[in-house]
């Protein structure tokens, strides 16, 4: 018999996360490089259907993350500096600039 898992606050987090505004992996990876090339370069809002579906999707973050380390120098920014940028606009829901 499987002992009984236990749940850890963040995978509760991660579970009971709204997912509204809604976005489709698939359109998630239609749109990273831009999403991310744009975070990097500070040039323009992450739409909230973007950053929802960033904060709930561990696959897409992870994407998200791998491509912010690999051009992170194409902006100016050390990997772990672009990783940072990058969670700000993720977990920023307070952000005084307009979303897309």
């Amino acid at each position: 018999m499987t002992p009984p898992f236990r749940l850890t606050t963040d995978a509760i987090h991660q579970l009971t996360l709204t997912t509204e505004p809604w976005l489709s992996c698939d359109d998630c990876f239609d749109d990273l490089d831009r999403v991310v090339e744009e975070v990097l370069a500070r040039a323009g809002a992450m739409r909230e259907a973007f950053r929802v579906h960033l904060m709930g999707c561990s696959v897409c973050r992870e994407e998200a993350v791998s491509l912010a380390t690999l051009i992170a120098s194409d902006h100016d920014l050390d990997p772990s500096g672009a990783v940072a940028l990058l969670a700000s606009w993720v977990s920023d829901t307070a952000r005084s600039s307009p979303r897309r």
